[in-house]
C-alpha cells in the first residue's frame, strides 16, 4: 500500500512565498516520477511540476521562473518551492506518484490548501 502524506500549505500574501512536501511510503518502485498538480475552484485539475527519479523536470509555463520542484530519492518526498506567488495560485495542490513499471499505477496525496491573498 503506497500512501502520499503532503504538507506546508497555508495562506500567504501575494508576493510571497510557500514550501509545499510530500513523502511516499511503502512498496514504491524506485523509478519513478513524482509531480505536483493542482485545482482551483470550478476549474480541472492541471501539472505544476513534474521531477522524475532521474532529476529530470518538467513546469507548467505559469510558475517557471517562480516554482521550483525537487526531491530527496532516499526520503521518497517531493519539494514545491513556491516564490512571488500571485492570487491565481490560489488552489488545493496535490502530489502524485507514478510508478515506471507496469501497470504503472499512480498514487495522489490528499491535497493541500494554497490560499494567496491580494
Amino acid at each position: 500500500q503506497v500512501q502520499l502524506v503532503e504538507s506546508g500549505g497555508g495562506l500567504v500574501q501575494a508576493g510571497g512565498s510557500l514550501r509545499l512536501s510530500c513523502a511516499a511510503s511503502g512498496n514504491i518502485f524506485s523509478i519513478n516520477v513524482m509531480g505536483w498538480y493542482r485545482q482551483a475552484p470550478g476549474n480541472e485539475r492541471e501539472l505544476v511540476a513534474t521531477i522524475s527519479s532521474g532529476g529530470g523536470t518538467n513546469y507548467a509555463d505559469s510558475v517557471k521562473g517562480r516554482f521550483t520542484i525537487s526531491r530527496d530519492n532516499a526520503r521518497n518526498t517531493v519539494y514545491l518551492q513556491m516564490n512571488s506567488l500571485k492570487s491565481e495560485d490560489t488552489a488545493v495542490y496535490y502530489c502524485k506518484l507514478l510508478i515506471l513499471r507496469p501497470p504503472s499505477p499512480s498514487y495522489w496525496g490528499q491535497g493541500t490548501q494554497v490560499t494567496v491573498s491580494s
